[in-house]
């Protein structure tokens, strides 16, 4: 009777307990981060009347006489799953998503607690703290690498109030772009001024001519990158290019008197002409041999006009054709019965020359005398500009005749020719061609050079300009910074140079900044020239200098280093110069000037990214995190933290995401993992036990009542 009355208690002690863990998850329903517990029954050891005894003969085995006497409550396990996420508006809220568990500490780090909830701040002193005072423990920004090392041991997280940063020098900058390799391109510049000189003086080494040859050749650039003023590329090829005439070709002679029918025979640019005179007279000879010349115009392109006993021989330079055909005069192998050519030779030779022959050679030689030859070849836009001069100088019959590339990048001719000696310049371009040599006409060339056709009268103040010449360009600037954080534009200009279609473009690259800052060992010293090679496939092969060193000469530290890291050869993970319009993609520096903290925010690695108010941002500290081999082994120990014990294993600290450790949210919160109406549903099944066990001693006690009424 009394082992009923005892278990019954056990019953009400057991569901008590229960009551008390159910109670206490209840409490805690808005408890942030907090684990619900459940408290797990178990029965008493049974009181045994009557042990088992196995199977003999015929007879079977009876089984244990067992007396239960009661129960108890075994256990209480803590529920280590994940509560839901609420959002909150403080940007210190952390949330764990994930195992693993806050590191924190009141005696800098000598012990540890740890703690899903999140609801951290910062103290007056820039410490990182719980709502219990206990400080955060992670990982430091490290002064001299300026990284957070989470591989150090985990300390107090403290970022002093009013922090501020250093500048920043400046050392590397970076660029992504693409230099247009098309036929066409969209962004360009005028090729480069070229002055005129005398190259008799600078022959004689006159000082002031020197130097303008000297500028001029540094100024100079290949032809055969060039392009019109659409952004079209001249794209000349060897062998190409143009007659210039400067005049039309004159030649008088005299029909010499012959009596009696003559028969004639010479050659005019290369075309026999030939005939029998009527021996009439010379004035009916000399319109004879007229009409034979003009029979041939389309092939020499001289025009013959006789007048009495003389022929006027022109050629105006206008027609079209292969090689010389129809250019200037040239006349050889008249007799006695046609033209006098001399005096007394009748086998003279006559050359009159206005029109010249200008072709792209990419081995031309600079013009190296004064006594310019027929034809010449050229190869930059200084030796073709200084061989028209050249030209233009000889035909006028003075000097004074100038050629310049103005600062538009046109080719300019002036005639400023006066005196008996001098001549007006009637300009007429045509294209150059020859079919036997397979060299054909340059269109474009032609046309950008046809805009001077026209005349430039002696001593006049008169120009003619050509169409301007442009070539490929693109521009790229970024603010770098030294060591005091003072700005500075380096700007960076490409212009296309060289084309192989072998080994690919080259565009030079030219580097600067402002005034009074250097990068330069010589003058200008705020400028510096270097190259870019590319790869026929479009990729970086190489480029000069990849490096600066920038002196601001403001007080800052001298010879700053600043590498220029435009890629990798051979890669297309920088510059890139593809068939496509130049545009940089990125550009980007490491400087920056010194600054105050603003804000605080943290991502999910848990690094607290500190934003100043230099526009830069970057992690101040690295909230360190636990993971542990049996969450449930933890002792709570109140204020939201557990406590180690020697059934959860120690802690293994790293940094958020990593290892098996959740990642961390800002502004947001943990909330407690209580289920109300479960918590309330066992309200009454612990509400029910407990009744039930007592009435089992009421009803106990019933018995014992009656059992005391048998001695009455």
């Amino acid at each position: 009777m009394l082992r009923s009355l005892f278990a019954g208690v056990t019953g009400l002690q057991a569901h008590q307990i229960a009551m008390d863990v159910e109670s206490n998850n209840i409490a805690n329903v808005n408890t942030i981060g907090y684990k619900y517990s459940r408290a797990n029954f178990s029965d008493l050891l049974a009181q045994t009347a009557q042990i088992a005894t196995a199977p003999q003969g015929q007879l079977g085995g009876k089984n244990a006489v067992q007396i239960g006497l009661g129960t108890t409550i075994n256990s209480v396990t803590r529920i280590m799953t994940q509560g839901s996420i609420q959002n909150t508006d403080k940007n210190t809220d952390v949330a764990i998503q994930g195992d693993g568990f806050f590191i924190v500490s009141s005696d800098s780090g000598s012990t540890y607690k740890y703690s899903r909830s999140g609801d951290f701040k910062f103290d007056a002193g820039g410490n990182f703290v719980d709502n219990g005072g206990f400080i955060v423990q992670g990982w430091l920004r490290d002064p001299i690498t300026n990284k957070v090392d989470s591989t150090a041991p985990i300390t107090n997280i403290n970022i002093p109030p009013g922090l501020t940063t250093p500048a920043n020098p400046t050392a590397d900058v970076n660029l992504k772009a693409n230099l247009d390799s098309g036929e066409t391109v969209e962004t360009y510049n005028v090729t480069k001024p070229l002055e005129t000189y005398s190259l008799t003086n600078y022959l004689l080494n006159v000082p002031a001519d020197v130097a303008l040859h000297t500028a001029n050749t540094a100024a100079a650039e290949d032809m055969k990158v060039m392009f019109n003023d659409q952004g079209k590329s001249l794209t000349l090829q060897n062998n190409q290019g143009i007659y210039v005439s400067y005049k039309t070709a004159v030649e008088n002679k005299t029909v010499l008197p012959i009596v009696g029918p003559s028969s004639f025979s010479f050659v005019i640019n290369g075309t026999t002409v030939s005939g029998t005179t009527p021996g009439t007279g010379a004035a009916a000879d000399a319109g004879y041999i007229a009409q034979q010349i003009n029979s041939k115009t389309a092939l020499t392109g001289v025009v013959a006009t006789a007048t009495l006993t003389a022929l006027r021989l022109t050629n105006d330079n206008t027609r079209e054709s292969n090689l010389d055909s129809t250019k200037n005069i040239r006349i050889t192998g008249a007799d006695a019965n046609s033209i006098a050519l001399g005096v007394t030779d009748s086998v003279a030779t006559t050359v009159n020359t206005t029109a010249y022959k200008y072709q792209y050679d990419p081995n031309a030689v600079d013009l190296s005398n004064t006594a310019a030859p027929i034809d010449y070849t050229f190869k930059t836009t200084e030796q073709l500009r200084l061989i028209m001069q050249e030209h233009a100088g000889l035909v006028a019959g003075a000097t004074g005749t100038e050629v310049i590339i103005n600062s538009r990048g046109q080719y300019e001719f002036k005639n400023n020719a006066v005196g008996a000696l001098g001549n007006d310049l009637q300009l007429q371009v045509t294209a150059f061609a020859d079919s036997v040599g397979n060299i054909t006409k340059n269109t474009r060339f032609t046309e950008v050079m046809q805009a001077i056709d026209g005349a430039l009268i002696e001593g006049s103040t008169g120009i003619r300009l050509s169409q301007s010449l442009n070539a490929a360009t693109h521009s790229a600037s970024i603010d770098i910074y030294d060591s005091l954080g003072s700005k500075h534009t380096l700007k960076m200009d490409f212009r296309k140079t060289n084309v192989n279609s072998t080994t690919g473009a080259t565009w030079s690259m030219h580097l600067s900044v402002p005034v009074p800052g250097e990068i330069n060992t010589i003058a200008p010293f705020n400028e510096i020239n270097g190259q870019v090679s590319f790869s026929a496939d479009g990729s970086l092969s190489s480029y000069t200098p990849t490096s600066v060193n920038f002196s601001g000469n403001n007080g800052s530290a001298p010879n700053q280093n600043v590498n220029i890291k435009l890629g990798t050869s051979n890669s297309f993970d920088g510059i890139t110069s593809f068939d496509a319009t130049s545009g940089t993609s990125g550009i980007s520096q490491d400087g920056f000037p010194g600054g105050d903290l603003v804000g605080i925010r943290i991502d999910q690695s848990g690094t607290l990214v500190g934003s100043f108010s230099n526009g830069r941002s970057f992690g101040l500290a690295q909230i360190g995190m636990a993971k542990f081999t049996n969450n449930e082994g933890l002792v709570a120990d109140g204020g939201n933290v557990f406590l180690q014990s020697a059934n959860s294993g120690d802690p293994i600290i790293g940094t958020a995401a990593t290892a098996g450790r959740g990642f961390m949210q800002s502004s947001a919160l943990e909330a407690s993992n209580v289920d109300l109406s479960k918590s309330l549903t066992n309200l009454i099944i612990i509400q029910r036990g407990y009744q039930a066990n007592g009435k089992t001693i009421t009803t106990s006690d019933t018995l014992l009542e009656t059992l005391l009424g048998i001695k009455r």
